[in-house]
C-alpha cells in the first residue's frame, strides 16, 4: 500500500511540472487588449513609417542592402549640383512726376479753368495751354480763396471749373435796371451782382438759392426789411446781413458750405460772407431786386 501511494504521488508531481497548474495561463497570441501583443497601439504604424512625422534630416539617403556583396559598391546618390542663383532684377522705380513751379497739382480741368480765368480777369496772368505753371497756380489759388473753394491748393478740379464757368457766362446786361441800385439774381447760373444807374458796382459772385420744393421765385421786387442779424424762427438759425424782398425770402450770409450742391436754401439767396456784407453796404429799404431764370432741378 505504501509503495502504491508513493508511485501515485510521483506521477502527479511529474504531470504538474510538465503541464502547469491549470488552463488559465495568458496566450500572448490571443490577447486583444494590446498590452501583451495582438493589436498595435493607435499611432504605432504611423510612427513606424513616418507618415505623420516631419521629414528627418537623413531622409532621401540610400541605405546599402544587407544582400549587397562586399565586391559590389553600395549605390550612392550624387549630390545635386547647385545652379547659379540669379540676382532678382529690380524694376526701375517710377519717380513721381515733379510738381510744377509753385507746388500746385494739376487738375483734370486745367485748360478749362485757365480759359475762364483769362476771360474773367483780375486773378493774375494765366496761360491757356492746359499745363500748370507757377503763374497759373497763383491765379487759381487767388480765385479759390476769393470764392471759398476748399481746399485752395491751386488744383483745377470740378468745383473750381463749375464756379469759374458760371461767373464767366453771367450776362450782367440782361438785368433790368433803372435809376438807383438794383440787386440782380440769375437762378439758372446761380450768380448775384449789383448795378447802379446801369453800371456794375458789384461784379457777379456765386450764390445758392432755393432747393426743390422751395424754389426762389423769379420776378421784380424791392427790399422791404433789413437787419444785420435776423433770427429765423422756423429753422432756428441766425441770418447775418438779412435783406428781405418777398414773403420770408431774402439775401443773407450762408450758414453752411456754399458749394455743397446737393443741398439748397428754403428760398433765400445765400451769399459768401464778403458778398453779404458788400450787398448790405449797397442796399437799403426800397432797393430794387430783379430775379430771372430757374435753378436747375427745381
Amino acid at each position: 500500500m505504501v509503495l502504491t501511494r508513493l508511485g501515485t504521488g510521483l506521477v502527479t508531481l511529474v504531470a504538474v511540472t510538465l503541464f502547469g497548474a491549470g488552463a488559465c495561463a495568458f496566450d500572448p497570441q490571443s490577447d486583444q487588449s494590446g498590452a501583451a501583443g495582438g493589436l498595435a497601439p493607435v499611432g504605432a504604424a504611423e510612427d513606424a513609417t513616418g507618415a505623420s512625422a516631419p521629414p528627418g534630416p537623413d531622409q532621401g539617403k540610400v541605405t546599402p542592402s544587407p544582400r549587397t556583396s562586399p565586391r559590389e559598391p553600395a549605390p550612392t546618390t550624387s549630390k545635386p549640383t547647385k545652379k547659379p542663383t540669379r540676382k532678382p532684377t529690380r524694376k526701375p522705380t517710377r519717380t513721381a512726376s515733379p510738381k510744377p513751379p509753385g507746388g500746385c497739382p494739376q487738375g483734370e480741368r486745367q485748360r478749362e479753368v485757365e480759359g475762364y480765368l483769362a476771360r474773367l480777369g483780375g486773378f493774375g496772368t494765366v496761360t491757356v495751354d492746359g499745363r500748370q505753371s507757377a503763374a497759373d497756380c497763383a491765379a487759381i489759388k487767388r480765385f479759390q480763396r476769393r470764392y471759398d473753394i476748399r481746399p485752395p491748393e491751386g488744383r483745377a478740379g470740378p468745383t473750381t471749373a463749375d464756379v469759374a464757368r458760371r461767373l464767366a457766362r453771367t450776362d450782367t446786361g440782361k438785368c433790368r435796371t433803372g435809376s438807383g441800385t438794383t440787386f440782380c439774381v440769375d437762378l439758372t447760373l446761380q450768380t448775384v451782382w449789383a448795378m447802379r444807374d446801369g453800371k456794375v458796382v458789384m461784379p457777379p459772385t456765386v450764390t445758392r438759392t432755393g432747393m426743390s420744393g422751395y424754389a426762389t421765385p423769379a420776378g421784380t421786387y424791392k427790399i422791404n426789411f433789413r437787419n444785420t442779424k435776423e433770427w429765423s424762427d422756423p429753422y432756428e438759425v441766425w441770418l447775418p446781413y438779412w435783406q428781405r424782398f418777398v414773403g420770408g425770402i431774402g439775401f443773407h450770409e450762408t450758414t453752411t458750405y456754399l458749394h455743397n450742391k446737393p443741398i439748397g436754401s428754403h428760398g433765400c439767396v445765400n451769399l459768401l460772407p464778403v458778398d453779404a456784407r458788400r450787398l448790405w453796404q449797397l442796399g437799403k429799404v426800397g432797393t430794387r431786386v430783379h430775379v430771372t431764370g430757374r435753378r436747375p432741378g427745381t
